[in-house]
This record gives structure tokens, C-alpha cells and sequence, in this order.
């Protein structure tokens, strides 16, 4: 038997290391992960190359809550960037901890997790793992369910949840990764104050000028040019800004203004990416 599953991953409105508050959105890049029983240990394999790390700690802790004696082999694949503040790490979790409770559950006939104890045990994973600073519950949630939610993330709260329009997501990845474990914390709860105003437009379904706002923000706490921002706004971007801790740019646009966003930044070095808002979340496939 095997179980595959779909986790998007997710960009910023939010960043919640300043207040603990966040909020993100579902992306249309993600992470797949495909699970199957074998005789013994657990064994990890990333398509791309990638540390299976995490993947490993997302498979133990799943086997753990079962109490399933069995092996397990994960295999994953990921059109997601790693480090790039996109939720690489987010929704490599929840897709390992879905597809891996799915298929313990059904083959040994056992209660499945529901939907929030897989999303707090991808969170605990990532915390455990040590790849996030606040647990990325922002980041995680929005993964996990698709559309924008906005989170408290120190309580694990989920504010409000609801779909985004369907709009074009601009991503710019520069030639660098930007680690958020390894992010200056202090320098960044600086930005608190300001990030609270940014934090109030979303709540206030002003989605657009919260992404702008925070963005640029903390490009100015991590060191990131914020023209690359205004440069997409100049061509007619929605909102654009940072997300997480970079080293991404997210713009979001309409349809005619898109391709003169992307124009915009045709000159950087790096890639530009057209994907899409992804409202379904993480999910079993076919």
C-alpha cells in the first residue's frame, strides 16, 4: 500500500517573528510526498538531493503516535526552493505527516489523526527539527488548508481563515538562501510596532497593503533591497514584498498587469516564477 500526498507551499502576508501574529496564503508550488510500508526503519529520500532530516522526524513521530512497529519509506519531490521563504520546510511536514498517518491508519485499522493534530505535529516537527523560529504555525496553517489564514502563532491560533481570489503570485528568487533559523530575531522585533499596523490591515481584509507594508519592513530588519518591491508596484503589482525571510519577492497582479511585473524584474539575477493562489491545501491524491 501507498499513500501520496500534495502539501502547496506558502508566501507571506505576515511575518509573525516580531509580534507572534502571522499570516500567509497557499501557493501554487509544493511538496509531494509518497509513503509505503516496508519490513523495517525508516527510510527517507528526497528527489531533489535535499536533508531528509526532517522528513525523518515527521515519519518517527507519526509512528510514535500510532504505535505502529513497522518500517516506513518516504520518497518526496518539491517544485518549492529550499531556504527561500516560500514554506519549503512547512509543507514538506505536512505532506510527510498526512501521507504517513493516512497509510498507518488504514492499513493497521486505526482512529486517524484529525486535520489539527496533523498540522500541530508537522509545527512540533519543524520546531524540533530546528528549521523554524516561531513553529511557522502562519505558514504551516495556510500549507495545511489552503487560502489565507491568519494565525496567533504563539498560541497556535488560527484568527480568521478564508480563500484568496484567484490572482497571479509573482515570485522573484535571487542566486542566495536565506536560512530563517539563522535569522538576527532581535533586530527583527524592532520592527514590531509597524508589523502590529501591517497586522491590522489584513485583519481589516486589506490583503494587499498588509503584504506591501510588512515586505518591506523587513527588508529593511534583513538587509534585502526594498526597490525590488517597488519596482513590481511601479508596473502595477497588487502588492509586492518579502516573504518570510527571503530571500524571495512575492508580487500579486491581475492579468494585464502581470507580464509588465515580470518585465520589471527581468533584469535581476535570479529566476522569476509565475504560479497561482492554491485555495485546496494539503491533500491525498489519487
Amino acid at each position: 500500500m501507498r499513500k501520496a500526498v500534495r502539501a502547496p507551499g506558502s508566501a507571506t502576508v505576515i511575518n509573525a517573528i516580531a509580534t507572534g501574529r502571522g499570516s500567509a496564503f497557499g501557493i501554487g508550488l509544493s511538496v509531494r510526498a509518497e509513503a509505503e510500508l516496508i519490513d523495517s526503519g525508516i527510510e527517507c529520500i528526497s528527489l531533489e538531493g535535499a536533508d531528509t532530516a526532517l522528513i525523518e522526524l515527521c515519519t518517527e513521530m507519526v509512528l510514535e503516535h500510532y504505535g505502529a512497529d513497522t518500517g516506513v519509506r518516504v520518497v518526496t519531490a518539491s517544485d518549492l526552493p529550499v531556504a527561500s521563504g516560500l514554506s519549503s520546510s512547512s509543507a514538506a511536514s505536512n505532506a510527510t505527516v498526512m501521507a504517513v498517518s493516512e497509510l498507518i491508519s488504514e492499513e493497521f485499522q486505526l482512529e486517524p489523526m484529525d486535520g489539527s493534530e496533523m498540522l500541530n505535529m508537522a509545527v512540533d516537527a519543524s520546531l524540533r527539527a530546528g528549521v523554524t523560529v516561531t513553529g511557522a504555525y502562519d505558514d504551516a496553517s495556510a500549507s495545511f488548508y489552503g487560502g489565507l489564514t491568519v494565525t496567533d502563532n504563539m498560541a497556535r491560533r488560527i484568527i480568521c481563515r478564508r480563500e484568496m481570489e484567484n490572482q497571479k503570485v509573482l515570485i522573484y528568487m535571487p542566486d542566495r538562501k536565506s536560512l530563517t533559523a539563522q535569522s538576527d530575531v532581535p533586530r527583527m522585533k524592532l520592527l514590531a510596532p509597524w508589523v502590529d499596523m501591517a497586522f491590522r490591515e489584513v485583519l481589516e481584509g486589506r490583503v494587499h497593503s498588509a503584504l506591501t507594508l510588512n515586505g518591506i519592513l523587513y527588508c529593511a530588519s534583513l538587509g534585502f533591497d526594498p526597490g525590488i518591491a517597488l519596482d513590481a508596484l511601479e508596473a502595477g503589482a497588487l502588492s509586492a514584498g518579502l516573504s518570510g525571510t527571503g530571500p524571495a519577492f512575492v508580487a500579486l497582479a491581475d492579468e494585464d498587469s502581470a507580464g509588465k511585473v515580470i518585465d520589471s524584474w527581468e533584469n535581476l539575477e535570479g529566476n522569476v516564477t509565475v504560479t497561482s493562489v492554491d485555495n485546496q491545501g494539503t491533500h491525498v491524491l489519487d
